[in-house]
């Protein structure tokens, strides 16, 4: 079931590690735009510190097809660091800055009902989402509080998922009525190389402006490529269901975010 909480809501997806290496005027400014009628949603995610947790464990992990095989024994872990370790320290980061906040995950009121992949037989209880208990977020941003959401999901039978944070983010915003997306990175946007010759040092450019299927056609051509590719990609798993666009910005440039609600060319706007 889709609501739409009202015209100034906007969600917010980012990773975890990156969340919180974030200055403190970010979290300031997301109380002034909380202060200023604004309502929003946090879906972060934290693949780098359930990697760490797993390897201190001696838990083996692997991907597959981008996806992280998720056994009963990992899952534990992701729950453990995602809804636990992760998104409380967020929660902690908003707080003292003023503004009101809760974290919870998918499990919790059943925010995120969940179904398993496709391939679920080769890569264990990774889910993809069904519904979203919108009515659940709007009680929570009516109230007064920011919902900071981890993603993990669970059925109708309490079974827990895996989901991927960036298709949970655009489920969520879809399923709110958010129609904008902002993805929140560590890179002032899509970054192309100005010549294809790759130096060292070699100056590059943000993008403003892309289609998904320009950003195939320059990765296959090399315009993007290294680390930049997965960045675009989990962005473009953003943009699903009513979900139009994402921008993708740098947390660390200064009112970010009200430049991004404000209309301001800033970062990389994706489009479908």
């Amino acid at each position: 079931m889709r609501c739409i909480i009202n015209s100034k809501s906007f969600v917010l997806k980012c990773g975890g590690s990156t969340l919180t290496r974030l200055p403190t005027t970010f979290f300031q400014e997301l109380k002034s735009l909380q202060d200023e009628g604004f309502s929003p949603v946090i879906v972060h995610g934290g693949g780098p510190a359930i990697s760490n947790t797993l390897a201190k464990l001696n838990i083996e992990t692997e991907f597959i097809n981008g996806l992280r095989k998720t056994t009963n024994e990992v899952l534990d872990v992701v729950e453990m660091v995602l809804s636990g370790k992760m998104n409380k320290e967020i929660v902690r980061k908003i707080q003292m800055n003023g503004a009101n906040t809760l974290g919870l995950s998918g499990v919790d009121g059943n925010l995120l009902e969940a179904e398993p992949v496709h391939n679920a037989d080769e890569i264990g209880y990774v889910g993809e989402i069904k519904q979203v208990n919108a009515e659940l977020i709007q009680s929570l941003t009516n109230t007064g509080y920011i919902p900071v959401i981890a993603p993990i999901g669970i059925d109708r039978n309490g079974q827990r998922y895996n989901v991927n944070a960036d298709t949970a983010a655009g489920a969520v915003a879809s399923h709110i009525g958010v129609q904008k997306m902002i993805v929140v990175t560590d890179v002032p946007g899509i970054l192309k190389e100005v010549n294809q010759q790759k130096e060292v040092n070699q100056q590059k450019e943000v993008l403003p402006n892309v289609t998904t299927y320009e950003i195939e056609e320059m990765i296959h051509s090399g315009e993007i490529f290294g680390g930049m590719i997965p960045k675009v990609r989990a962005a473009m798993k953003c943009i699903q269901g009513d979900v139009k666009e994402v921008i993708i910005v740098n947390g660390a440039e200064p009112n970010v975010l009200t430049k991004v609600l404000k209309g301001e060319n800033i970062g990389t706007r994706i489009t479908k």
